[in-house]
């Protein structure tokens, strides 16, 4: 490691945030990291006396942001790393799920992003030094029946990326999208939100995937402190990558939509072409 940095880690109760934090501390660093009860805040805590501090922080509590944010770089320091691991999968059809439903999904996933985003930005420019790091998912790549919801929010939230990623260069403050595939989280067991079926045509399609998603969760190949180390090695890097897919899924099932896109785009090429003036 090159020098100890300071990390700020949404959610970090569980899954990869809490992997992160644990690596991350492991690793000499200082960890911030947000939590929504005491319980975990205790929990966390307990991890190093020294370079552990939790914030109470729900991401959707935009008004709160700007404060915490301010309160964490006068007491504990400037935040070299921001990760927005924050954030949890809906599951169900369109159709079927409510419009509360999917603005939730948003405002957690993307917009809790954001306004996390813009409170760090300003340090970050000033000191022309930092590295965002959003937690996307392979879901903002591919897709498949039943998480529109969720799949519509990462491929929200790495669009920011990539753009910010642009907006920021100027100012060496990196910004990285990571994308993982199958993980051994709570992602598709008790973090998952679930809409009540509700239309049987819909059954011969969804019911499978539903069932096999239970069925599969935690047996997933992904392993989040291999996950976790990844992370840590392109906060290291002089050159970090704008998107960085995690896993072998991931891999596999992106190059084949790259594939299947290529092709499309060739067969349409010729409609394509013909609305230039």
């Amino acid at each position: 490691m090159t020098s100890a940095k300071t990390l700020l880690i949404t959610g970090v109760s569980s899954g990869f945030g809490r992997a992160l934090a644990q690596e991350a501390l492991a690793a000499g660093h200082r960890v911030i990291g947000t939590v929504r009860n005491h319980e975990a805040q205790q929990a966390f805590d307990a991890l190093d006396a020294q370079r552990a501090f939790s914030r109470l922080l729900d991401v959707t509590d935009f008004e709160r942001i700007d404060k915490v944010i301010a309160e964490i770089e006068s007491t504990v320091g400037p935040i070299d790393v921001l990760v927005n691991n924050a954030g949890y999968g809906h599951e169900g059809i369109m159709e079927e799920s409510s419009l509360a439903e999917v603005h939730r999904q948003f405002d957690v996933n993307v917009f809790g992003a954001v306004a996390m985003i813009k409170a760090v930005l300003p340090g970050m420019r000033q000191r022309r030094h930092g590295h965002i790091i959003n937690i996307t998912s392979m879901g903002s790549f591919i897709t498949m029946p039943g998480i529109s919801s969720y799949c519509g929010s990462k491929f929200a939230l790495a669009g920011i990326s990539e753009t910010l990623s642009k907006e920021l260069a100027p100012f060496n403050i990196h910004v990285t999208a990571v994308a993982p595939g199958s993980f051994r989280t709570n992602w598709a067991g008790r973090s998952m939100v679930r809409s009540a079926r509700s239309i049987p045509d819909y059954d011969a399609l969804f019911n499978p995937i539903r069932q096999a998603r239970e069925e599969k969760s935690g047996k997933q190949l992904g392993d989040p402190v291999k996950a976790a180390r990844a992370m840590l090695a392109i906060i290291e890097s002089q050159n970090p990558p704008t998107q960085l897919l995690l896993g072998s899924d991931a891999l596999s099932l992106v190059r084949q939509k790259l594939a299947a896109l290529s092709k499309e785009i060739e067969q349409w090429e010729e409609v394509t072409r013909s609305t230039d003036g």
